[in-house]
């Protein structure tokens, strides 16, 4: 059993094992994933409830003045800068992508899909994943702030290494089939546990596995 595999192993027997579970439709995900840049979760699905409800349709929104998208998602923060990716991913999800439908995303392999979504205003590395992963089950591994850190830690990651160069080195450490579960118990690790300061290293399940230990043990 190989690094990895311990220390997955050791996040289930701690926080419990996450099968994937298709959260949304992927143009609704891609909306909701760019509500999320810089903000919390409920903040931005509070933003995204609230545009949905305003406008009832993404072809309304794709058409409508910015300044009411933007009305409709200030609790999310940087509306303004939001409103203009929103509007203009659907712009051209109307040219390139009948009905707003990116199912077809799947038929591609994953760095050809990934490709076609960074493409889009607003959407980099992060967000392009978040829609493979979570809404068409593709084998993306989203990097944030949390599973960089932790990464990082545990020596799975090299410490200067970019976050767009993460996605890329975590999808060839994990297993597709692993891709998932390990993507949210390392986030659930971080958010608990490896906190970035003053991570709780002595109630650390996976400890034994990491090489910053003795750094930030008390």
């Amino acid at each position: 059993m190989d690094k990895i595999e311990k220390i997955l192993k050791l996040l289930i027997s701690a926080y419990g094992d996450r099968a994937p579970e298709r959260r949304l439709e992927p143009v609704d995900e891609l909306i909701l994933t760019i509500l999320s840049q810089n903000t919390s979760d409920v903040n931005s699905r509070r933003a995204f409830k609230s545009l949905t409800e305003a406008f009832g349709g993404w072809d309304k929104v794709a058409h409508a003045p910015a300044a009411r998208i933007a009305a409709a998602i200030k609790m999310g923060g940087l509306a303004e800068v939001k409103s203009e990716y929103i509007q203009g991913v659907l712009q051209r999800l109307e040219k390139e992508a009948s009905g707003y439908d990116l199912h077809f995303l799947k038929d591609m392999d994953l760095g050809t899909s990934r490709a076609w979504l960074t493409r889009l205003p607003g959407v980099g590395m992060k967000t392009a994943s978040c829609v493979l992963l979570f809404s068409l089950g593709m084998p993306a591994f989203p990097v944030d702030t949390h599973v960089l850190r932790v990464a990082v830690r545990l020596g799975l990651l090299a410490p200067k290494t970019t976050a767009n160069a993460a996605h890329l080195e975590m999808e060839r450490l994990i297993r597709p089939a692993d891709i998932y579960r390990c993507h949210v118990l390392i986030i659930e690790h971080g958010r608990r546990n490896c906190k970035a300061q003053r991570p709780l290293c002595g109630n650390c399940i996976i400890s034994s596995l990491c090489p910053s230990y003795n750094k930030f043990k008390a």
